[in-house]
């Protein structure tokens, strides 16, 4: 039986620190992405609720947060009834998330390769 040894330091704290580094970055572009793919979609008249959309992340809590904030946004995004322009709809936001999961994941786990390559 041949056997090998060798010493590593792992320096574990500096590791995790840059693992989180990379996840808040995947989880940047991963919100980024589903603005654009919701804002695709945003009910269009002149703009307002569109422009008004945000994608933030929350580094230390590795949360994103894909958000418009007008007086309406809620009501635009929830009332089924709502006649929209060809290709825009209610539940813009809630879509572009669910369809865009894998992608998201994708985007994520692409930031984590790269610093445990």
């Amino acid at each position: 039986m041949a056997n090998a040894r060798f010493n590593a330091k792992v320096n574990a704290e500096a590791l995790t620190a840059e693992i989180e580094r990379a996840a808040a970055r995947g989880l940047r572009n991963a919100t980024e992405h589903v603005l654009a793919v919701s804002n695709q979609r945003v009910p269009h008249d002149e703009g307002t609720l569109e422009r008004s959309g945000t994608a933030v992340v929350d580094e230390s809590e590795l949360r994103g947060i894909v958000s418009y904030d007008t007086p309406y946004s809620v009501v635009q995004h929830e009332n089924l009834d709502y006649n929209h322009k060809p290709g825009r709809t209610a539940k813009f936001l809630e879509l572009a998330v669910r369809e865009e999961a894998e992608v998201v994941k994708l985007m994520i786990a692409k930031q984590l390769r790269q610093v445990l390559k």
